[in-house]
C-alpha cells in the first residue's frame, strides 16, 4: 500500500495501524507528533487508527539537547 510519509512516497504493509508503523519505523510514540490527513491524533488514537492507500502522514519526533 502507498501512502505518503514526511513528504515522500512510502510503501507499506495493507491496512497497518499506525502503532505498528511507529514500531517499524523504531520511532517511540511517547516522542512523536503524528499528523494524518491534516488531522493530529493523540497518542490514544494510534492503535485504533487503520492507514489506508493514499494517506498522508507527517511525523515530528521530539528531540532532547542542550
Amino acid at each position: 500500500m502507498d501512502i505518503q510519509l514526511n513528504g515522500k512516497a512510502f510503501q507499506t504493509d495493507p491496512e497497518i495501524r499506525l502503532n505498528l508503523l511507529l514500531e517499524s519505523l523504531k520511532l517511540d510514540p511517547q516522542q512523536v507528533v503524528v499528523e494524518l490527513n491534516g488531522s493530529v491524533l493523540t497518542i490514544d488514537q494510534f492503535s485504533a487508527t487503520t492507514l489506508a492507500h493514499g494517506d498522508i502522514v507527517e511525523i515530528v519526533q521530539f528531540v532532547g539537547g542542550g
